[in-house]
């Protein structure tokens, strides 16, 4: 039977660094992954162009977005940090580049030199990988965590690094070993929208803009920022970061939502943009003038919602009772919230082990100290922007210095 010092089961962006850590220390590591190539969630990230950490320098700031999560983090950031990030990825030749929300991501804006680097990391220190293998589950003897078992065969190491992610089978593992595991939940996912003006913005980019969810109940939610038109409803940072919140409305029925396109304006002040507008387009039906009035795109969903009467009216016909009306509906565009996306389409979900039962200065088990449980299968919520691989390099690093 082989038998190596580590090996790390997963090879997302947590496994790879962990597995490359684990052999600079002068361990013998095997990495095992399923698929055929690396990079999935790293090509992901980003609209493909990985969105490789959050450039918060201040770990106190950074780890507050974990909300109560962040009391378990404290330890490994001060290992490896954001900063150590940068100095990672830069002394390996990848400069990094920071974007709005103070996002990072590599100057080459391909995702694709994200997992170069870090193949070129493992391969420099000898880490043996095993690509298109599965683990089938964890080996135990005499109640201790020994190995795994593969479709090629069991392979024993003296310490396991689990970097799977919360779906699959590893959640069922965990719990076999004695774990308390927690459902994952779809927590950062767009959201789905019945109203079909909204699907015809598709592609459609609003910023700023606020937006305001109301339940059934009456439970209100309001958020300014970004929001992205999709095909199905709207996504976006704002929306995803919003989504467990909206969540939390929608389990009493369907969410009225209305969105603000002049959020830093007064209704009096959009009245006199409108009555501005009008004024240098007198002679011209409203539809045609329509598009003057607000962002780039909404022009279509402005058409859609105004009365067909007010839209083949010329602008000097418009009285001060329907302009008024117009400059209102600039500020209350209304929208019905259905659904969330689902597991699908989430980007972040927070299931997995409770943090309670690790201990967060190795990223080592507390009921097995050879097994070590890193990234996305850590039960933490945390939000789209950096976050969550900034998560795996910290805890994979920590893991393959411990392991």
């Amino acid at each position: 039977m082989e038998c190596f010092d580590v090996i790390v089961v997963g090879g997302g962006p947590a496994g790879l660094i962990a597995a490359g850590h684990a052999a600079e220390y002068g361990r013998r590591v095997l990495l095992v992954e399923k698929n055929r190539a690396f990079g999935e969630k790293l090509n992901r990230t980003g609209g493909g162009r990985c969105n490789i950490t959050n450039a918060e320098f201040d770990t106190r700031v950074f780890l507050s977005f974990f909300g109560e999560g962040a009391k378990f983090l404290f330890s490994p950031f001060s290992r490896f940090s954001v900063q150590e990030t940068f100095d990672f990825f830069t002394e390996r030749g990848l400069s990094l580049v920071v974007e709005e929300r103070k996002r990072a991501f590599p100057e080459t804006h391909q995702a694709a030199d994200v997992t170069r680097v870090l193949m070129e990391y493992m391969q420099e220190h000898g880490v043996e990988i095993r690509m298109e293998t599965t683990t089938k589950q964890l080996l135990l003897e005499a109640g201790k965590i020994v190995g795994i078992e593969t479709g090629r065969g069991a392979i024993t190491a003296e310490s396991i690094i689990l970097a799977t992610g919360s779906a699959g089978a590893a959640p069922d593992w965990l719990r076999e070993t004695g774990h308390t595991v927690h459902d994952a939940t779809p927590d950062i996912v767009p959201l789905r929208v019945k109203e079909q003006w909204v699907k015809d913005l598709s592609g459609t980019t609003l910023d700023p803009m606020k937006i305001t969810f109301t339940a059934a109940n009456g439970d209100r939610l309001l958020r300014e920022g970004r929001i992205l038109f999709t095909h199905f409803g709207i996504s976006g940072p704002l929306i995803l970061n919003s989504a467990h919140e909206v969540k939390k409305l929608l389990k009493h029925g369907p969410v009225a939502a209305r969105i603000d396109l002049f959020p830093n304006l007064e209704p009096h002040e959009v009245d006199t943009c409108v009555l501005e507008t009008f004024g240098e387009n007198k002679n011209k039906l409203v539809r045609n003038v329509v598009k003057a009035l607000v962002p780039t795109g909404m022009g279509r969903a402005l058409i859609a919602l105004l009365p067909p009467e007010l839209l083949d009216k010329k602008v000097n016909g418009v009285t001060l009772e329907e302009r008024k009306a117009l400059a209102k509906q600039l500020k209350d565009l209304p929208l019905t919230i259905t659904a969330t996306m689902g597991y699908d389409w989430a980007v972040v979900c927070d299931g997995g082990v409770d943090m309670a039962e690790i201990d967060t200065r190795t990223m080592a088990s507390r009921l097995h100290p050879n097994l070590f449980i890193v990234g996305d299968l850590l039960h933490l919520s945390r939000p789209t922007g950096g976050y969550s691989l900034q998560l795996c390099w910290t805890t994979g690093f920590v893991a393959g210095e411990s392991a």
